[in-house]
């Protein structure tokens, strides 16, 4: 296999408070290949943009990386100056992010926003053709290049912030729940652009989300996080037909199904305090198959080819409910 476009090695981002560290990543790895989607899904606060932001260096004080390895294309990221990595932003990887309109200047144009994201990083703005072009790439037309963000519809906004990662032809793109504040057919054009966007380019994309629908529709291999690690990272067919891990089952099963009715799926107490994790299972406290083995380290280990998982009851709970 070749070498990966993209590793991350042992990465952890913490938050400090006057009571000690919040974990909010808390020592993960995991590798994109060239081409490739992967899907890192978890429920809210399990730290899916907190460990991206440490991959793009944005994350504000508090908060610091704390340990970790990032390597695009062989080079080291953490260990770049600012000035240097400012640099890789956008043309080696690029951002989509969650709340367009928070991302879009007001008061700027919209072909001028795009237009000061290629001059800061070449050196010289993009001429009216190439503007255009990004619009035709993503779906928009023409005639809002002179329109201002307020004018433009949700969706519309969103597909800005896509044509503005790929202005520069980056290597590698984050969509950081870029359809999650969308209604539900919105959320199908631009998840349809992403791929568009993603085919045409053939750049490779991490997708940040918690619907599992729809990640069953964009993605290759799926990451799942819960509580600041990564607990099973698996191809998107294994994962869905045979989770290893007992979160992974609940956040499968609570997909909605056209052709059964079933109760809602409900996990059972809270999450631990994030400054001070349990010994063992991270999920151990909310696993309904938990055990005393539990009470151990684990570590990602290989259940079947391609699919890992941080679960010793694997194997003997495959096929069981939650």
């Amino acid at each position: 296999m070749s070498e990966p476009v993209l590793s991350v090695r042992g990465l952890k981002v913490y938050y400090a408070t006057p009571d000690g560290d919040v974990l909010a990543t808390d020592d993960i790895s995991f590798d994109l290949e060239r081409g490739e989607t992967l899907g890192l899904v978890g429920e809210s606060g399990s730290g899916k943009t907190t460990a991206t932001s440490g991959i793009l260096r944005m994350v504000s004080s508090p908060g610091r990386i704390a340990g970790g390895r990032v390597t695009l294309d062989g080079e080291d990221m953490i260990a770049l100056s600012d000035e240097e990595f400012r640099k890789r932003r956008w043309s080696k990887l690029a951002l989509i992010p969650q709340g367009a309109m928070n991302s879009l200047n007001p008061t700027m144009k919209i072909s001028a926003q795009i237009a000061d994201v290629v001059r800061t990083h070449t050196g010289a703005a993009p001429d009216r053709a190439r503007v255009l072009e990004l619009f035709q790439m993503v779906g928009l037309p023409e005639r809002i290049y002179e329109m201002y963000p307020h004018e433009l519809s949700g969706g519309m906004k969103q597909r800005v912030c896509i044509a503005m990662a790929v202005a520069l032809n980056p290597t590698v793109i984050i969509a950081d729940e870029a359809t999650s504040a969308l209604d539900v057919v919105v959320q199908r054009v631009v998840a349809q652009t992403l791929a568009k966007v993603r085919d045409a380019l053939g750049v490779s994309m991490i997708m940040i989300g918690h619907d599992m629908g729809l990640m069953a529709q964009m993605v290759d291999r799926i990451a799942v996080m819960y509580a600041g690690k990564i607990v099973e990272i698996a191809p998107v067919a294994d994962m869905f037909a045979r989770p290893g891990h007992p979160y992974s089952k609940i956040l499968i099963e609570s997909v909605p199904s056209l052709t059964e009715r079933r109760p809602m799926k409900i996990t059972e107490g809270i999450t631990h305090d994030p400054r001070n994790p349990p010994e063992g299972c991270i999920f151990q406290l909310r696993c309904p198959h938990v055990n005393d083995g539990c009470t151990k380290p684990q570590p990602m280990r290989e259940l079947r080819p391609g699919q890992t998982v941080a679960c010793h009851r694997a194997e003997e709970l495959e096929g069981a409910h939650v």
